[in-house]
């Protein structure tokens, strides 16, 4: 992990956004009319967020190839998970798509100066 303030908080909140995203994913979604495949975008977002956060989290390259791997197999059960254990929500190839493209954008920021904006915050 990198030296922050607070190494354990981060972690912990970040573990509870993972977890988060695993809830928001299987519970029955809002009834709210969208337009067409917006849901893609909130998929890539969700995991480039999920990813950078990783960045800002974990230093060392293992650390972070785990936290892809995790990300990526994370967004692909769910789909299957929505499929096989809900009534309300859809297996989309689509959506497991738009959460790795997501992982890999949020991990890119590690070539980045932005990689270590946490730590800059003082975090």
């Amino acid at each position: 992990m990198k030296p922050l303030r607070w190494p354990r908080f981060w972690l912990a909140l970040w573990w509870l956004a993972v977890l988060g995203t695993l809830v928001v994913c299987l519970i029955p979604p809002p009834s709210i009319p969208l337009p067409e495949n917006s849901d893609k975008v909130e998929h890539f977002l969700a995991y480039f967020l999920l990813a950078a956060s990783a960045v800002q989290i974990y230093r060392r390259r293992a650390a972070l190839v785990w936290a892809a791997v995790g990300l990526v197999a994370l967004g692909i059960g769910i789909e299957f998970a929505q499929g096989a254990l809900t009534v309300n929500r859809l297996a989309d190839p689509m959506d497991a798509l738009a959460n790795s493209v997501g992982v890999l954008a949020g991990m890119a920021i590690v070539f980045t100066p932005l990689r270590d904006l946490l730590l800059r915050l003082r975090g």
